[in-house]
């Protein structure tokens, strides 16, 4: 998903319109290697929620969210590139919230993965709720910092075409989530453990809503999940570059 610019090695000439659009496709390409760059020798923790033995939403077709959780994880570990990882939840036995954020001592971020349901009563019409979604604490260490990766990745997911769901603001019981920003379809959920305790800036990022079956296959198809783990990758990447995700 990366721009790049190849340039010719014969001696035809190049129009003017040609030649700019190049040289355009050339300065993107070094901004992301720059960012990459400033990135390198950060560390994150990327945490894949709920775990084999309470493995959280069931899909559209009877799969535990956690298979989805751990795919996507996987997913975003091979795009980002300069960046350590302390791997959270993916051996499928971690149950304790707490433990989760420990786990996390001396990252940058804590990103936590997991994909998106509905309440009870819209489960027949789950058909109408498509999107991510995503969430940080105000109880959090740093609040202005996990607001600022939140967006950096949500920029990266509405590029690609992903759109949010607003779902989660309903004021109805189990949603009534206050939205810190409508467009990019973050919400402040302040007593969630894992961004409350996290030490560091934290996000927990919903890919898309399983229980919706169209939805669900677009989130099981392979090319479709490597498209949003790389631009969750570039929004990682891009956080750490530009600081909001301090070094501790």
């Amino acid at each position: 998903m990366t721009a790049s610019a190849v340039f010719p090695h014969n001696s035809r000439s190049i129009s003017i319109p040609e030649f700019h659009l190049r040289s355009a496709s050339f300065l993107v390409t070094a901004a992301l290697l720059n960012l990459s760059s400033m990135a390198t020798g950060s560390t994150i923790a990327l945490d894949v929620g709920h775990s084999r033995a309470r493995p959280g939403a069931l899909s559209a077709s009877g799969v535990g969210e956690f298979a989805f959780n751990l795919a996507l994880a996987t997913d975003v570990t091979r795009s980002l590139r300069g960046v350590a990882i302390k791997r959270v939840g993916f051996d499928g036995q971690m149950r304790s919230l707490t433990a989760r954020t420990a786990e996390a001592e001396g990252a940058r971020l804590f990103l936590s993965i997991h994909h998106d349901s509905v309440q009870p009563q819209y489960v027949p019409v789950a058909d109408q709720f498509a999107g991510y979604s995503l969430f940080v604490s105000r109880k959090n260490v740093d609040p202005t910092g996990s607001l600022a990766c939140a967006r950096d990745i949500a920029d990266e997911l509405l590029a690609l075409g992903r759109r949010p769901t607003l779902h989660h603001a309903e004021a109805i019981p189990g949603e009534n989530r206050p939205l810190a920003d409508v467009r990019r379809g973050i919400y402040w959920f302040d007593d969630l453990v894992v961004l409350r305790t996290a030490q560091q800036p934290a996000v927990l990022f919903e890919a898309g809503v399983i229980v919706n079956p169209n939805e669900e296959a677009l989130l099981a198809n392979d090319q479709s999940r490597k498209a949003i783990a790389g631009a969750v990758a570039r929004g990682v990447t891009a956080c750490l570059s530009n600081g909001a995700a301090k070094q501790t």
